[in-house]
């Protein structure tokens, strides 16, 4: 798979956040991604769209990280979820990696760390 070819989920409830990571994924060739603003959205699309990539932001109003990541999980449990925490989620990150979270990307991440993952991911498939 090659970084145009990968379906990438954005999950985070914070505008400002999506906007930053989309510029990133722009910005190292990604150009197939798609958004979700909350926890119940973010499971809808994953259904929906089968991504290869979840960004998943860990503290959104109604459904949080944690609980999107056991969701996705117990339907595909192969799917490549990053944690997106900011200080102070540390509790929330260990329960999310036990529920099949494979990485984590601490806020303020650099562009950088978002194309290690993505090249990870292409490297694996």
């Amino acid at each position: 798979m090659t970084k145009d070819e990968i379906k990438i989920l954005i999950c985070d409830d914070s505008i400002l956040a999506r906007k930053l990571l989309k510029d990133a994924l722009l910005e190292i060739g990604c150009e197939n991604f798609f958004e979700a603003k909350n926890g119940i959205e973010s499971v809808e699309k994953y259904m929906i769209e089968q991504p290869d990539l979840i960004f998943l932001d860990i503290v959104m109003p109604g459904v949080n990280g944690v609980e999107v990541t056991k969701k996705i999980m117990a339907q595909n449990s192969d799917a490549y979820i990053v944690m997106v925490s900011s200080v102070g989620t540390k509790s929330f990150l260990q329960e999310a990696l036990e529920a099949g979270a494979r990485d984590f990307l601490q806020k303020p991440f650099s562009n950088e760390a978002i194309a290690n993952i993505v090249e990870k991911i292409c490297a694996k498939s």
